[in-house]
């Protein structure tokens, strides 16, 4: 029989080991992270957008499935990059979370001169939803598809004017890639929101509008406007007659422009912390009332892996960049 006789060293290095183990929080531990506070989702834009509804049903999820509170924290401006610079300033242990889109997250490192992060200060989480966004035209114009849309501007040139929510939105960019790949001009009349602008194409104001789905899909259905297409390769379930910009032309066959709404932490958030806010927002995903109230809101659900998210998060920022660049486009933060 052999006998294995243990240095003092080793049993009071054992012993040591044993002892942090207990006292150590279960985050450190690899198990399933749970905050100990309460937890904010900053939302980097003004109550009542989609990336708001986004954010408050992520935080009552949370809030149910962790048992500690959740609460939204609206911080708009600047393009949503106000918000966005309060988590990366934040401290990375998983109670500030934030509920990221296209704005904060791809476009603005490319248009803004004065940025105050960089993208590798933000860790991707996972995506949680996409919609399109629609092209459509007053009914006085006649034209009623892009084809139609694109031999208009050809025999009349610069006589539509387009309006968008915004220099610089996703509505905008999603115009100026479509001109830049067709080769066509339009003059382009950026109102502040998307309210505005969609009162000025139903007044005839302006003859295109390029907007989100909502609130311009209602409507192109009450005939106040004619829907032309979505941005997005797949049509979406709420509007299955509208075609995508993808079938409307040859120019077109790479277009995919699409509103997106994920969930960013501080880059330095440790993995534990990064696995289970995905695992919750997965839970959400699947829940049969969350279904429901994001196909009212025309979106598709998109949970991804946090690497999925990273890499479509650095396609969109690239895919913006060359559409910004193309256009000359440089603002700075207000």
């Amino acid at each position: 029989m052999t006998i294995r006789i243990l240095s003092r060293r080793r049993v009071l290095t054992g012993a040591a080991a044993v002892s942090a183990a207990a006292i150590l929080p279960r985050s450190s531990l690899g198990a399933d992270w749970r905050p100990t506070e309460t937890v904010r989702l900053i939302v980097p834009a003004a109550p009542g957008g989609s990336t708001d509804v986004m954010g408050r049903l992520l935080a009552a999820h949370l809030q149910s499935a962790w048992g500690q509170s959740a609460v939204v924290e609206n911080r708009s401006g600047g393009g949503g990059t106000i918000g966005a610079a309060e988590v990366v300033r934040a401290k990375a242990d998983g109670h500030v979370i934030l509920v990221g889109n296209p704005g904060p997250n791809a476009i603005a490192y490319s248009i803004f001169r004065n940025m105050t992060y960089k993208s590798d200060q933000l860790q991707p989480v996972s995506n949680m939803i996409r919609i399109p966004n629609i092209v459509s035209a007053h009914p006085s114009t006649g034209i009623k598809t892009i084809g139609e849309l694109i031999a208009y501007i050809k025999a009349n040139p610069d006589k539509l004017t387009y309006a968008s929510s915004g220099v610089g939105q996703s509505p905008h960019l999603t115009a100026a890639w479509f001109l830049q790949l067709t080769g066509l001009k339009m003059v382009h009349v950026p109102f502040r929101g998307a309210g505005p602008a969609l009162q000025a194409a139903l007044a005839g104001d302006i003859q295109i509008l390029f907007d989100n789905l909502y609130p311009t899909l209602p409507q192109t259905e009450a005939g106040k406007l004619t829907a032309l297409a979505v941005t997005t390769p797949q049509r979406s379930a709420l509007a299955p007659n509208v075609p995508t910009m993808r079938e409307s032309a040859p120019e077109l066959a790479k277009f995919d422009v699409s509103s997106w709404f994920g969930i960013f932490l501080p880059k330095a958030a440790p993995t534990p912390v990064v696995e289970a806010l995905n695992k919750e927002i997965k839970a959400m995903l699947a829940r049969d009332d969350i279904k429901s109230t994001i196909a009212k809101m025309g979106a598709t659900a998109d949970w991804t892996t946090p690497q999925q998210f990273s890499e479509f998060v650095q396609a969109e920022t690239t895919k913006f960049a060359t559409i910004i660049k193309q256009e000359g486009l440089q603002m700075d933060v207000n």
